[in-house]
């Protein structure tokens, strides 16, 4: 009987042991198979990979899952067939100098908080959604991206799809004929002048997406690798408070405008005269003190300690009463102000290098080479102003096929803030040329443009504008002049003395003509110290060319008698010297018409 006890016994205890072992293996096996899914170097689960694939794909704060969202639900758009033909030729033959997308946007960005600035002045809402009016640019190495952006006024829906969509079809046809006839050195300025800046990203960037709000919209996300374009409700909400970031997904070979350095000078050389901050995101190294982290007590080895040793360790403990430190490299991160030159207008010209302005001049201007001519003053009497005037060494592409529309050349600012450079008589048309900006105290600020543009005192400026630009001119080295400045604005004055009447003395004395006395240009002023004594008129005569004028019979009998002709050759000539009946108390005459020179019919 104890025998049949002592083997049920047995059985048990071999039934628990089993139990606990195989309870003890499953533990295992779950802690192995737990291991083994968190390791990098095992097998991940699916969620793992998903997890990491969106912490590599992030772009600005959006997901895979929020991209994938934004290109499902998004409407694509195809460019307008111009803007198409445009990034082609951008992307492929327009530009050697790819560096101008940075000027192009910075440019776009500032005018958007022009924008919003000049809104605020009429709406004291305008600013509450993000009081701070600024630039900012963070370069993104790890995934190769540039982003820029502006706390400007922001765009609508529509907004994205209209301005990034199309171009007005009178500004593309322009660009385009311009492009053929100039050089590809010549053509860099292009889309600054024909307002196409937007698409020197794709200069640089495979793909460009756009974040934008406007204080009437949500925030919508533009995407668009220059083949189509997508417009997306950002699924993130407001992020932004108002304003744009521009994000460029840049191609390898322009990898360099990530490096701060690469950044921080391309905005010194064309926009460190822009008027708000633009803020960079950089790191700086520096040394510091950091005390040594004390270890743990160690535990003797040895429990036989001589007394000489204890008294080493004694002192040892009082020379580790001061704490002990050691200097470290230490890399911290900020934003950093690229452009604190304060407006050059408003220093004293003689303290002000000429390289400065030329370097205001290109950047405000977009033009890469040094004015022609300046002029820097201050006006005083019935108003104050600053202003400083530039003639750029090429005309306009599009002056005289757009001669009579307004043009953005003169910047107006009220106590140094942007107020608008879209007034139409700021400067007459013929003198549409000259680029610059005014600054006056006494102008009202917070009124509209519409009826800034009407008050008397803009008027007073207008008129002293004119004759500082005369005045410059006239000033310029005789040689320049005749080199460099006629054969491209010539045209340009002799239209100002058909067209203003009030400068038409000061024009007169600028003008030049063809002459019977030189193969050179001359001067009515010259012309009249050649005179002969007791001469009577300026003679002229009109035709196609000077050697069809030199064979008429009028001029001949008048060359025969000793006499100057002027021989108008140019299709405006006529016109103009029509609108010029004396110079200086000498009437000006056309050959033939029965004029008498000391009682002799001539």
């Amino acid at each position: 009987m104890s025998q049949k006890f002592w083997l049920l016994g047995l059985l048990g205890l071999l039934l628990v042991t089993s139990y606990v072992a195989a309870e003890n293996d499953d533990d295992k096996a779950e802690t192995v198979e737990e291991d083994i899914g968190k390791s990098r170097e095992g097998s991940k689960t699916d969620d793992e990979v998903v997890e990491r694939e969106e912490e590599a794909i992030k772009l600005d704060g959006l997901n895979v899952a929020q991209m994938k969202e934004i290109r499902e639900t998004g409407e694509k758009h195809a460019f307008q067939a111009e803007v198409n033909r445009m990034m082609k030729l951008i992307i492929n033959s327009l530009y050697r100098n790819k560096e101008i997308f940075l000027r192009e946007l910075i440019s776009n960005a500032s005018d958007a908080l022009d924008k919003i600035r000049l809104m605020s002045l009429t709406d004291r809402t305008a600013l509450d959604s993000k009081e701070e009016m600024e630039i900012k640019i963070q370069a993104d190495k790890d995934n190769h991206m540039l982003h820029i952006t502006d706390s400007g006024v922001g765009m609508t829906k529509a907004d994205l799809i209209n301005n990034l969509g199309t171009i007005a079809r009178s500004g593309t046809s322009e660009f385009f004929e311009k492009l053929s006839e100039m050089s590809a050195s010549d053509a860099n300025d292009l889309i600054g002048q024909f307002g196409v800046g937007f698409y020197s990203s794709f200069l640089v960037a495979d793909r460009v997406v756009v974040t934008t709000k406007h204080n009437d919209d949500k925030q919508y996300i533009w995407e668009s690798d220059s083949a189509e374009f997508t417009v997306a409700e950002d699924p993130r909400g407001n992020t932004l408070g108002r304003g744009t970031t521009v994000s460029l997904h840049l191609k390898e070979e322009a990898f360099d405008f990530l490096e701060a350095d690469t950044i921080a000078n391309l905005v010194r050389k064309y926009s460190q005269f822009i008027n708000f901050p633009i803020y960079l995101w950089t790191s700086k190294t520096e040394q510091v003190e950091e005390p040594i982290e004390e270890e743990g007590d160690a535990e003797a080895t040895d429990e036989e300690k001589t007394d000489e040793d204890e008294d080493v360790e004694v002192e040892d403990e009082e020379t580790e009463d001061t704490p002990k430190t050691r200097k470290v490299d230490k890399t911290t991160w900020d934003w950093e102000v690229m452009n604190e030159n304060k407006p050059i207008w408003t220093r004293n010209p003689k303290e002000i290098e000429d390289e400065e302005y030329n370097e205001f001049f290109r950047a405000f201007s977009k033009e890469e080479k040094d004015p022609l001519s300046r002029s820097h003053f201050t006006a005083e009497g019935e108003v104050t102003f600053r202003s400083i005037l530039f003639v750029p060494q090429k005309a306009p592409p599009q002056m005289f096929s757009d001669y009579g529309k307004k043009f953005d050349h003169i910047k107006l600012f009220v106590r140094r803030v942007f107020i608008t450079d879209d007034f139409e008589d700021m400067m007459p048309k013929y003198l549409n040329f000259v680029k610059g900006v005014v600054d006056s105290d006494d102008l009202p600020l917070n009124v509209s443009r519409e009826t800034l543009q009407q008050h008397k005192l803009l008027k007073v400026i207008k008129k002293k504008l004119v004759r500082k630009t005369l005045d410059m001119i006239k000033k310029m080295d005789t040689e320049e002049f005749m080199e460099k400045f006629w054969p491209e604005y010539g045209t340009n004055i002799k239209l100002g003395i058909i067209e203003d009447h009030t400068n038409r003395s000061r024009l007169a004395k600028l003008v030049r003509f063809n002459s019977s006395n030189s193969d050179e240009l001359t001067s009515l002023g010259d012309y009249l110290e050649r005179m002969k004594e007791k001469q009577d008129y300026i003679y002229f005569m009109a035709g196609p060319s000077k050697q069809e004028v030199a064979n008429s019979p009028f001029v001949e009998r008048l060359l025969k008698r000793g006499y100057e002709v002027l021989y108008l050759t140019e299709a405006v000539d006529e016109y103009c010297i029509q609108s010029l009946p004396e110079f200086e108390g000498k009437k000006i005459c056309k050959c033939g018409q029965g004029r008498f020179e000391n009682g002799r019919r001539i």
